[in-house]
């Protein structure tokens, strides 16, 4: 299996530009980001470059809704964009949602679109991915669509179960399109996480970490992460691990139980 850290959210008491390395330091081959709008795309190539890491994920949407019938042909073009960009700085995973996501600390989704059913929106998403998918193909990229949830994050998000996500990438039916899993997201609007990922493992491209509730680190909720990742060991799992979460008692300590539950895997 391979992991990746989010330095989004991991090692914020450093630099951005010194957070590569401490993701080397603490055994990592890969980092993810969120947007890269933000990002100097030239110093992400050359920091990648000199530690020796690849981006595994990063955003795909930007301030447009993936879940809005009327606005599509805008969507699509952010999101060839944002091809290109992971294309240039050699990332192989774009995160994608239903909805616009405002910026931290308001937590729900910018707009919920109750003029539409919850078919239309459906097919919106089914239309845009299915038109997107041979360019992420000859892109060589794999769009991840990620549910999330709305009990405590994301409030009125559109796409809430995997289950969903799965219906849609079965019916685009690419080999680039597949389920970002967040495993805490889907604890809070699901459970079953074990059941689930042996269900929908063929369609899984990544899969995020955090504990819950709190979404801190593995040891801080109630989510048995070792059992998790051992299932996924044991099934042949062999895609994405991403430890997405917000450390409750500094990076150092979020690095040791992280390297507990992977241990020996």
């Amino acid at each position: 299996m391979k992991y990746s850290v989010n330095i989004e959210v991991i090692y914020k008491e450093l630099p951005f530009a010194e957070r590569f390395a401490a993701a080397k330091r603490d055994g990592f081959d890969y980092v993810e980001i969120w947007d890269w709008e933000s990002k100097d795309l030239n110093e992400l190539k050359a920091l990648c470059g000199q530690y020796g890491l690849e981006i595994s994920c990063m955003g795909g949407d930007g301030p447009i809704s993936l879940c809005d019938p009327a606005h599509g042909e805008e969507y699509l073009a952010y999101l060839r964009r944002s091809l290109k960009v992971a294309q240039e700085v050699g990332c192989k995973l774009l995160a994608v949602h239903s909805n616009e996501l405002l910026p931290e600390p308001k937590q729900y989704a910018a707009d919920l679109f109750p003029q539409y059913s919850d078919a239309e929106k459906t097919m919106a998403m089914y239309r845009s991915m299915a038109a997107i998918a041979p360019e992420a193909e000859q892109a060589g990229v794999t769009l991840c669509l990620e549910a999330l949830n709305v009990e405590t994050d994301h409030l009125g998000n559109f796409l809430r179960y995997t289950k969903d996500a799965a219906e849609i990438i079965r019916m685009v039916n690419s080999p680039n399109v597949k389920i970002l899993y967040d495993a805490y997201h889907m604890y809070l609007n699901e459970g079953k996480i074990i059941e689930t990922l042996r269900k929908y493992q063929d369609l899984i491209g990544c899969i995020h970490i955090a504990d819950a509730p709190g979404r801190g680190e593995p040891g801080t909720g109630c989510i048995n992460y070792r059992a998790v990742l051992q299932d996924l060991h044991d099934h042949g799992y062999d895609q994405m691990i991403a430890f997405e979460l917000y450390p409750r008692n500094g990076s150092e300590a979020a690095m040791k139980a992280i390297n507990e539950v992977r241990a020996g895997l």
